[in-house]
């Protein structure tokens, strides 16, 4: 089902297990949101706030992160192949088993 959130701010919002895939939530803000094992696979999260969001187990293939927030944000064993991070801030992130290339987290602030 692919039921795109309207609303801006959607802080603290469950969306785990949900697809996302293919929507646009260019600058939302979601900050410790709830989004395990979510499918956000060609997502445009570019812009957003997922500052301490909870993004384990996420499917973020090819998705849009750029000059995203996700500070603090749990992407343990998350799928990013292919996902976008330039400029998106990664500082204190937990990455532990994620899928994610080395030059992908280059082009991220991670400190």
């Amino acid at each position: 089902m692919n039921t795109s959130p309207s609303s801006e701010d959607l802080s603290g919002r469950v969306f785990s297990g949900q697809d996302l895939s293919g929507q646009d939530l260019t600058g939302k803000h979601l900050r410790n949101a709830h989004m395990v094992g979510t499918d956000l696979s060609g997502t445009n999260l570019s812009g957003a706030d997922l500052s301490g969001a909870d993004l384990s187990g996420a499917r973020l293939v090819s998705a849009d992160l750029t000059q995203a927030d996700l500070s603090w944000a749990i992407l343990a064993g998350a799928d990013l192949t292919g996902a976008r991070l330039a400029g998106t801030c990664l500082v204190g992130a937990n990455l532990d088993g994620a899928t994610v290339a080395d030059d992908q987290l280059a082009a991220a602030e991670t400190a």
